[in-house]
């Protein structure tokens, strides 16, 4: 079928491509398959490899609360599966994951604020209450943050969209139904 996405071959993707296989093979043992689709285009997967390696303000239990909770609001059971074994691997046990997902944190007041307004700006499209940005500044959080987390929004709104189309095989551990 036309519109079917296989999993590529090195041999049928480009050499700049082919370089970001054998990177991702070193580093984690194989190249996920969100990635393998990436590669039918010449360029995206190096742009997108740019946009993951960006250095951000946040702490990377921040950046996958964000992860978990923009794939949950975007359905996308690929990046759940993919970023629960993320959050397993930094600490954050299947519990927290949950109630992440679920769009709150209540053990620790600052990441519930970052949970909740990335719940909001992912479920409103940008639109986010004052009382939710309220607290999420009050708890100490900067505007530098905000623009951080909307670019990782951003991000995983991009890998979200790539396998809602292609609907790509999930290569990880399901993550659980809530």
């Amino acid at each position: 079928m036309k519109n079917k996405f296989s999993l590529l071959s090195k041999e049928e993707i480009s050499s700049t491509n082919r370089e970001i296989f054998d990177k991702m093979e070193k580093s984690f043992g194989k190249v996920p398959n969100l990635y393998n689709i990436i590669a039918y285009s010449e360029n995206a997967l190096g742009a997108y490899m740019k946009l993951e390696e960006t250095p951000n303000s946040l702490t990377i239990k921040e950046v996958e609360a964000i992860n978990l909770v923009v794939s949950q609001v975007n359905s996308c059971v690929y990046c759940l599966s993919a970023h629960t074994i993320v959050a397993k691997s930094i600490g954050i046990n299947d519990e927290e994951a949950i109630e992440i997902r679920k769009g709150g944190y209540h053990a620790n007041e600052k990441l519930d604020a970052l949970v909740k307004i990335t719940n909001q700006i992912t479920e409103k499209r940008g639109h986010v209450d004052v009382g939710t940005l309220d607290a999420f500044f009050k708890a100490g959080y900067t505007k530098g943050n905000l623009v951080d987390i909307i670019v990782i929004i951003g991000d995983r709104t991009i890998s979200n969209l790539l396998h809602a189309v292609t609907q790509v095989p999930v290569d990880f551990p399901l993550a659980k139904n809530i």
